[in-house]
């Protein structure tokens, strides 16, 4: 990392010390933005940034996000976890509160293809992916070159029909407790039912189209088929239903007849790295909420 990376790294980390992030979800109702303001103020934070969202104001959802600073947080973390949970009771809230200062660890599965895997190292490198990349691990050696020039762990775990089992288990075997979260950074391989449980909502995919279109495989083989005008990716969440998980971002871009398949994957390429990149900053920074099959970004 070259020294101005390091310097702003540095910087960045002493001004997040003492600063949590809230996270909230419950039914809609009045007070609650006071209830939590309150209790931030008695405790002595200082809110920085609040964003907030309500789904009908008349029996729907709401939403917040707050970030705040505290001094001494870390020695006080505990405790204010615990009393806020009497506000939180109060109104039946979902939430959680994490430390800003507490990088999260990702592990990235890759198969053949670089891009997205290379937009994310790069991201890291230059402190723009507030998270620790504590390995890569592929069911094929390319990348192996690629990634150990960073300092990150590389694990080879070949993947057959008939050893996915094994080969899933030698993954979580590898990933221990260590990790937050996994970012399918163009792993060619469908995930398990049984393996998607271990990290519920904490499993980020980028698929290369816009979905709901041209699920599964080849769709950019798909897309030309058809003559679309715009192509685009996605980054969702993995659950059991192919390509069906909540949304995280998507972005498009136009193309035209005179494109062929390899033109549209070119094209397809840049969007993907975009698109994940965004997606896995806004996981690690706390700025999703996922209800039902949809998200709320905060971004």
């Amino acid at each position: 990392m070259e020294a101005g990376s390091t310097s702003s790294s540095l910087r960045r980390e002493s001004e997040l010390m003492n600063r949590a992030r809230m996270l909230i979800s419950c039914p809609d109702q009045p007070g609650i933005v006071a209830a939590v303001s309150q209790f931030l103020f008695e405790y002595g934070a200082n809110i920085v940034q609040s964003d907030q969202y309500t789904m009908d104001p008349e029996g729907g959802m709401f939403f917040i996000r707050i970030e705040f600073d505290l001094t001494e947080l870390a020695s006080r973390v505990d405790k204010l976890r615990s009393d806020f949970a009497v506000v939180a009771e109060k109104f039946t809230m979902d939430w959680s509160l994490s430390l800003a200062s507490q990088k999260k660890r990702i592990a990235i599965f890759v198969s053949k293809e670089d891009h997205a895997l290379l937009e994310l190292l790069w991201h890291w490198r230059a402190g723009d992916l507030n998270a620790d990349i504590a390995m890569v691990i592929s069911n094929h050696n390319d990348m192996r070159s690629l990634v150990e020039p960073f300092d990150i762990p590389f694990h080879h775990i070949p993947v057959t029909a008939a050893t996915k089992a094994e080969a899933e288990q030698r993954q979580l075997e590898v990933i221990g407790d260590g990790v937050d979260a996994i970012v399918l950074a163009r792993y060619m391989q469908i995930v398990s039912p049984s393996f998607i449980k271990h990290y519920a909502n904490r499993i980020i995919n980028i698929h290369h189209s816009f979905l709901p279109a041209f699920v599964g495989g080849k769709p950019y083989a798909q897309a030309h088929n058809r003559g679309v005008k715009i192509i685009g990716a996605t980054a969702h969440y993995v659950t059991e239903e192919l390509d069906g998980g909540p949304i995280i971002e998507q972005d498009v871009q136009r193309v035209s007849h005179r494109d062929n398949v390899e033109d549209l994957k070119r094209i397809g390429r840049h969007i993907e790295r975009i698109v994940l990149a965004r997606a896995v900053s806004w996981h690690v920074e706390d700025r999703i909420i996922v209800h039902n099959n949809k998200t709320v970004v905060f971004n």
